[in-house]
């Protein structure tokens, strides 16, 4: 209400947020991340109760996910209500709405709410287009300098997911899956009792859309072995070259998910050019970290 910006923790990666009513507040947001004024934000509140104030029309299938997977890593699309103005929603007529499942995020929502705040509008506390943190630390490095006195970085620890939440468009009588997450669609189509498309077109703009974002300043080459000098990111059953730097060694699909920003930030650290990667087969989560490392690597989503 302040106007003040705090960077807090979520399962998902640190998000850097303000009053979602305070416009001032949310330009703060842009001006920190060097944000498009177009690209829409999550407003973030405390319980699926609190969604009815932002949307207008809550399709039956949104409260069966929000009682399935809130808090937790899943953004849902509705129309927006009167409430959610344009400079939350990018000017379009949807907003996106989550419940992180992290206890200080859920304690500073709350609090908020308790003295009368409506929702926190939050993307990644990170530069826009490059890549998310997933530490205070790194969330430090990334806009510390462009804090102002009174705005707080809240430490929580490593995020215990690693990757953004799954973005669900429920503008219409069947979802669509904007943005793969650790919420899959196998995990939706249980939860809903029907099938729904994946990685569709679609005219709603949301976070992590672009073609090239998470994008470190090192060059992401995917499918390739690293060269002497290069990073190497992999499952810990593959060799490290000879030469190469070992980014990340992950033993399951979930550490993949959890390291590979971590790992992605430490190449830049190091002063790593190139960066090698072994993507994840198959689908799950391995949907969403393939998604991210094919827009790290600046490349278009087939």
């Amino acid at each position: 209400m302040s106007g003040a910006l705090v960077a807090f923790p979520t399962e998902t990666v640190y998000g850097l947020g303000a009053d979602a009513t305070n416009a001032s507040a949310v330009a703060r947001i842009y001006e920190a991340k060097g944000r498009p004024s177009d690209h829409p934000l999550i407003v973030h509140v405390s319980s699926m109760e609190k969604i009815s104030r932002w949307a207008r029309e809550i399709p039956v299938y949104a409260i069966s996910l929000a009682r399935d997977f809130w808090p937790g890593p899943m953004t849902l699309v509705m129309l927006r209500s009167e409430l959610a103005k344009d400079f939350i929603t990018g000017g379009q007529d949807s907003v996106a709405i989550r419940v992180p499942a992290h206890a200080i995020a859920l304690a500073l929502l709350s609090e908020f709410e308790n003295m009368g705040g409506l929702g926190v509008a939050a993307p990644s506390a990170n530069r826009f287009g490059q890549v998310s943190p997933t530490t205070s630390k790194a969330v430090e490095e990334e806009i510390g300098e462009f804090l102002f006195e009174g705005d707080l970085i809240l430490d929580g620890g490593p995020s215990l997911v690693g990757v953004e939440s799954t973005i669900i468009d429920c503008t219409s009588s069947t979802p669509k899956i904007l943005r793969p997450g650790a919420i899959t669609r196998e995990m939706i189509e249980e939860c809903i009792g029907q099938s729904i498309l994946e990685n569709t077109n679609s005219e709603i703009r949301v976070s992590g859309s672009l073609e090239s974002h998470y994008t470190p300043k090192a060059e992401v080459i995917l499918g390739a072995m690293a060269e002497p000098g290069e990073g190497f990111i992999a499952f810990s059953t593959v060799k490290t070259p000879d030469g190469a730097i070992r980014l990340a060694s992950p033993a399951t699909i979930e550490d993949y998910a959890r390291t590979l920003y971590a790992a992605l930030r430490s190449a830049d650290a190091q002063k790593i050019k190139r960066i090698a990667v072994l993507q994840p087969e198959g689908d799950g989560l391995a949907i969403a970290i393939r998604d991210r490392l094919t827009r790290a690597a600046g490349k278009e989503i087939i």
